[in-house]
């Protein structure tokens, strides 16, 4: 299932950057990892962001989970600018606005699914009974209602994932940013995962943006985002877009 343009247009901005830059210097060499990003994100999308190794991928998640700060430019989350927040205003929005799921899974060994997926709940401020609730419910959503007081040593890869991202939904954010779900899962498990992730965007409404190499995303995504040189270098609605072997165009 793929999302018009047409719909997707007449949904509300989640995330909209304007002329966003960054650049590092290190020993004396200024390296501009993003040059100019003009993009509106829509709520419920699933966007595929795609480009090689160095290209800004990981510098543009960064810039929009509010985990680093642009050079020049601006980021807005639900028409807030991420740059005029406060330190607290800041931990408050990645918070409850935002969920991170990452390819190496991270999670905490010694603690079990359930107390794994309740941790950012209390720095949201849910209360025990509440969180344990929740944190059923989501383990549930994603399959492993059973096994929540299974630790990560002894769940498979792809169950340790399903956690991480009951885990990202802990505090019902608007916004998944996915940095290579599927890099460390086989073909089957990867692609049952990709599966969950578009049940959450069409479902749930919520936005999903995945930084991947994996071509299986071209197949559930809304539209891909081409980066490279730190710049966007093309962008495409899914339905525009064609898939051949050796090749895309």
């Amino acid at each position: 299932m793929t999302t018009s343009s047409s719909a997707i247009d007449n949904r509300r901005v989640i995330i909209r950057t304007v002329e966003l830059r960054k650049s590092f210097v290190k020993k004396g060499v200024t390296t501009e990892a993003l040059r100019g990003i003009d993009i509106s994100i829509f709520q419920g999308e699933f966007i595929s962001v795609m480009g090689p190794s160095g290209s800004g991928k990981s510098t543009f998640f960064n810039m929009i989970g509010g985990l680093d700060s642009p050079t020049s430019g601006r980021v807005f989350i639900d028409e807030v600018d991420v740059a005029q927040l406060t330190a607290e205003e800041l931990a408050y929005l990645r918070c409850h606005k935002i969920g991170y799921i990452f390819q190496s899974y991270n999670l905490i060994k010694y603690m079990t699914a359930l107390e794994n997926v309740t941790t950012p709940m209390a720095f949201g401020g849910v209360g025990p009974d509440e969180a344990r609730e929740r944190g059923m419910s989501l383990l549930e959503l994603v399959g492993l209602k059973a096994r929540w007081h299974h630790r990560p040593i002894e769940m498979s890869g792809g169950q340790q994932q399903r956690v991480a991202i009951a885990r990202s939904l802990a505090n019902d954010p608007s916004v998944l940013l996915c940095d290579e779900p599927t890099a460390n899962l086989d073909l089957s498990t990867g692609q049952e995962i990709l599966e969950l992730l578009q049940k959450l965007s069409h479902e749930k409404g919520v936005t999903v943006i995945c930084a991947t190499h994996d071509h299986r995303m071209m197949d559930i995504c809304d539209r891909l985002m081409w980066i490279r040189d730190g710049k966007i270098e093309r962008i495409a609605n899914r339905g525009d877009v064609r898939i051949e072997i050796g090749g895309i165009e």
